[in-house]
């Protein structure tokens, strides 16, 4: 006997899509998840895979094809210079050699590849916009084509520079990257919170997230926020590059955060032992990662490549094991 969903795909389809929407609404927007980061990648990897078994059940609309969240209410709308995309992910060696494979065969087989690997720092996705090297606004990724205003906010932190240190900056230029709470930052404002009689924060991450989106910007002053940036945007009036790296040298020249970890590799190989190192390595950070990004260095390469609706070809994000366990509660003492 046939089952229901395999005869016909759409009710299990449509109810995935119900669940990873209200469920991509607690985490992008409300900041308040509900499930695990590792139940929702499972919840995404089967409706994808259902779409890709039943192409037409592939529509525009489905969670597979949009990046982020609508955004809040109370922000004011900022739509971004260019796309803020999704990373598509990996979740093992074979995924990460289908990536590469897939890459390769676009290229070409005399095509040299040459990897970034960063850290996926678990925080908040922004874009910092400056004019003439001055700071002038900053938004969240939201639906990658329009975020939440959040620049009052922003500016209170101290690693965000309120203007470029090169002597000659360009006419526009635009930062992506990343806003994140140290471990220590939030376990301290968990015990205030608890103190105080208030609700705690459930991790960095979502403790970033509410401390970003405060009307007022005092509050935010208060919470011991950091940022790193991994990405250059929209630029005008400034130098051309050749490379990713040699963009990540600029931002540093410019005066903004670069993480240290980041290494230029040779081989996939490679890449995948410097995943491997920070999966037993992550607790040595004094803030919180869920995965490694890979990223091609060559930007022509990357121009070749392009991306899908939702993401880079050219980018994939390498997600560690989840930390969060279910566990079983057997008994309660009064």
């Amino acid at each position: 006997m046939v089952s229901t969903a395999e005869s016909d795909p759409r009710p299990r389809a449509e109810t995935l899509r119900a669940s990873i929407a209200f469920h991509n609404d607690r985490y992008h927007r409300d900041d308040d998840p509900e499930i695990s980061d590792a139940d929702f990648d499972a919840l995404t990897r089967e409706l994808r895979a259902l779409e890709e078994q039943h192409p037409e059940l592939a529509v525009d609309t489905s969670p597979t094809q949009q990046v982020g969240a609508p955004i809040a209410e109370q922000f004011s709308a900022v739509e971004h210079l260019q796309p803020m995309m999704s990373l598509d992910n990996a979740f093992g060696w074979d995924e990460l050699q289908q990536w590469d494979q897939r890459n390769r065969k676009l290229l070409g087989p005399e095509a040299q590849l040459s990897y970034v690997v960063e850290l996926k720092i678990d925080g908040l996705a922004m874009s910092i916009v400056y004019r003439k090297g001055f700071y002038q606004r900053a938004a969240t990724r939201g639906d990658g084509r329009v975020g939440e205003d959040v620049s009052s906010n922003v500016s209170t932190i101290a690693a965000v520079p309120k203007e470029l240190t090169t002597t000659t900056p360009p006419d526009i230029m635009e930062v992506r990257g990343e806003v994140y709470m140290p471990r220590r930052a939030f376990e301290e404002l968990n015990e205030r919170r608890a103190a105080a009689g208030e609700p705690q924060f459930a991790n960095p991450r979502n403790s970033a997230a509410g401390s970003l989106r405060q009307k007022d910007s005092r509050v935010t002053a208060s919470r011991e926020l950091s940022f790193w940036s991994y990405q250059l945007g929209a630029l005008e009036g400034g130098p051309s590059f050749t490379k990713h790296s040699d963009t990540l040298e600029f931002l540093s020249e410019c005066g903004l955060p670069v993480n240290p970890e980041v290494r230029v590799l040779a081989s996939l190989d490679e890449v995948f032992a410097r995943c491997n190192y920070w999966q037993e390595h992550r607790h040595d950070l004094p803030y919180d990662i869920d995965g490694i990004v890979i990223k091609l260095d060559d930007l022509r390469q990357r121009g070749e490549l392009g991306s899908t609706s939702k993401a880079p070809r050219w980018a994939i994000a390498y997600k560690l094991p989840p930390e969060e366990r279910t566990t079983l509660l057997r008994d309660i003492q009064v």
